[in-house]
């Protein structure tokens, strides 16, 4: 990776966003995870707050949802910081940056939590029955295969292509990446209770933002759509206020998974939809952007070697390397052009929030 706002190992990448956001002036905080690094390092998950301490308006910046994809978000946080972008917020408003929510999935280059949780499943709510996923059952064993062989894999990729040709493409992606409550060591799973990413955002907002009547979040994404473009996903149905709002700010460019038009699978669990639960007292309008990277399948692939090495190798061996290094691949493209589309793209993703909560004059 070049020099820039962008960093090669999550611990460069917070003592970047820290060094800016003191520069910023920012007010820090952290919360320490549980688990460490592959070099051993403490892990936290750090929040900075610029403006009034009592702002009714507040921007909210998040990266590393999805841990490895934490490598984009957090250099698009550092280049928003470093542009001195906040000197533009009105004066009744505020932002808050948090880097790497799931700090673990960011140092240990895997998009789950220590868990094996995938974040943007988890928030749901565990004491009523789980969503099902019949499909994934069906293709658990061919999706995570104890053995990690190239004739196992071969034998496992036609498993899933003919339930491909069966079923179609949007079955296949609907059933690998929607979610399931199933199979703990699997993919895409949406955990058995909330894990400690999920509790730890859920005390972010209720520290910052209960004074909030008006939250505009961007949320920063990789793994899906052409290389390089940002599509600007909302979480909240067509329809709804908030689909609305969201649609206004950033214009036809904008999707809804909840309503089948975007590069994602229909999802249960993400915290962009459960916002709004978390902040009652506030209105929430809030995006996920997607930034493509590679073909959906090399990130399945990269996704499928992952989770067999940490179920059955070892991540710091030659082998394991090389799997992380599949993984950085296929979540950040390592070069200067796709770089700047993230930077460009999100600052007008951000200007846009800034803009839609500065027209924000009632509830």
């Amino acid at each position: 990776m070049t020099t820039g706002p962008f960093s090669a190992s999550f611990a460069e990448a917070r003592a970047a966003f820290v060094e800016a956001a003191t520069a910023a002036g920012a007010s820090l905080s952290s919360h320490a995870h549980p688990e460490t690094g592959p070099d051993g390092g403490a892990l936290t998950t750090d929040c900075a707050w610029i403006g009034p301490a009592d702002a009714a308006k507040v921007l909210v910046l998040v990266s590393g949802t999805h841990g490895v994809e934490g490598f984009c978000g957090s250099g698009a946080q550092v280049d928003w910081l470093r542009r001195r972008e906040f000197t533009h917020l009105a004066p009744d408003s505020a932002v808050l940056l948090v880097h790497a929510i799931n700090p673990y999935g960011f140092a240990w280059k895997r998009r789950v939590t220590h868990e094996n949780v995938d974040l943007n499943r988890n928030f749901v709510d565990f004491s009523r029955p789980l969503p099902e996923n019949p499909g994934y059952v069906q293709l658990a064993s061919a999706v995570t295969p104890e053995d990690w062989s190239e004739e196992t894999q071969i034998a496992c990729r036609r498993v899933l292509l003919d339930f491909a040709r069966t079923h179609g493409f949007e079955a296949l992606a609907q059933a690998m990446s929607g979610g399931q409550y199933t199979h703990p060591d699997g993919l895409f799973f949406g955990g058995s209770g909330p894990t400690w990413s999920r509790t730890t955002l859920e005390t972010i907002f209720a520290d910052h933002l209960s004074q909030a009547t008006d939250v505009g979040i961007v949320d920063f994404h990789t793994g899906l759509g052409p290389e390089g473009y940002a599509e600007p996903i909302i979480a909240a149905p067509p329809g709804t206020p908030e689909y609305e709002r969201a649609m206004h700010w950033h214009g036809l460019a904008a999707t809804s998974h909840a309503g089948g038009d975007s590069v994602s699978a229909q999802i249960a669990g993400d915290w962009l939809a459960a916002a709004p639960s978390l902040l009652p007292r506030a209105r929430v309008t809030g995006v996920a952007l997607e930034y493509g990277t590679v073909p959906s399948n090399r990130v399945l692939d990269a996704l499928r070697a992952d989770n067999w090495l940490h179920a059955y190798g070892d991540p710091l061996s030659p082998e394991g390397q090389a799997i992380k290094a599949q993984m950085l691949a296929a979540f950040y493209i390592d070069t200067d052009i796709w770089r700047g589309m993230v930077l460009g793209q999100s600052l007008t993703a951000v200007r846009q929030t800034m803009r839609g909560l500065a027209r924000t004059d009632s509830p």
